[in-house]
């Protein structure tokens, strides 16, 4: 058996499969104080999955030193994108959608509500399912979810509107945290309207019109304990996913806008840009 020990020896030891590349997009805005440590964080785990990765941060807005800090900590193989004006989550995940190399292309929100570590979960129903879309999913069965009586409430009103206009199967739009193929992502993002509240429902309906309908869901830890429903600015972003969403079904049905592409992602007049390798 010496020769079959020294063939395990000689081996090249490989870290990450050539099979795929991971673009992870994690947009942030007004993060300066905890945005450095939750890249740390999603670069520990990304470390050890078997794929090759990136990690694309699109500070959204430059509002406070996130994107300085950023830059001063020098994360390896990380790229920090900013620009002048805030613009929307929605927004600011479609342009680092754009800047992506991967052939998956994951987004996932920087408050680290949502345990990074679920990041393989999604990956591996992607190869599993070979499916178009991974979905984090709240009302996955084995998902493990921590949040108060009032958001409880909120996140089912808002599953059964969204499922009595669009008919969806999906259980949960709303959740930060999505994988996709790269093709799947070439179609819709042309088509693409939504900056701020809707745009996950956006991506997921155009979708699901376009006739990608390999859609499914995975498990999440997800904790909003901490993230109380008592601001004014809470209960206007509350008002105003209704409102989106309203929006997006009479694009869908009465415009039929989503039937065709468009143009109309206007770039930043100015882009800050910093990479490590």
């Amino acid at each position: 058996m010496d020769w079959v020990l020294l063939l395990i020896e000689e081996m090249p030891i490989t870290l990450h499969s050539s099979a795929h590349f991971l673009s992870l997009i994690v947009p942030a805005y007004c993060q300066e104080e905890t945005i450095v440590k939750n890249i740390r964080q999603l670069r520990n785990v990304l470390s050890e999955i078997r794929y090759n990765y990136e990690i694309i941060v699109v500070v959204d807005g430059m509002v406070d030193d996130t994107f300085e800090k950023l830059r001063q900590a020098k994360i390896p193989k990380t790229t920090i994108l900013s620009y002048e004006k805030n613009r929307g989550k929605a927004y600011a995940v479609r342009f680092g959608m754009k800047q992506a190399k991967g052939d998956y292309i994951m987004f996932i929100d920087s408050g680290m509500e949502i345990d990074p570590n679920g990041i393989s979960m999604l990956m591996e129903h992607m190869e599993w399912y070979d499916a178009d879309i991974i979905v984090g999913s709240k009302r996955h069965p084995a998902s493990l979810v921590g949040y108060t009586i009032p958001r409880k409430i909120l996140s089912y009103g808002y599953y059964y509107f969204v499922k009595s206009l669009f008919g969806i199967s999906v259980k949960d739009t709303q959740a930060g945290i999505k994988i996709f193929k790269r093709s799947v992502l070439e179609g819709i993002l042309p088509r693409l309207v939504e900056k701020r509240f809707a745009g996950d429902l956006e991506m997921l309906v155009v979708a699901n019109s376009m006739g990608f309908r390999r859609i499914y869901e995975a498990p999440i830890k997800l904790n909003y304990e901490l993230s109380k429903l008592s601001s004014a600015a809470t209960w206007n972003s509350i008002y105003f996913i209704f409102a989106d969403t309203l929006a997006i079904f009479y694009r869908l049905h009465f415009l039929h806008y989503y039937s065709q592409a468009h143009q109309r992602f206007v770039e930043p007049r100015e882009v800050y840009k910093f990479a490590t390798k």
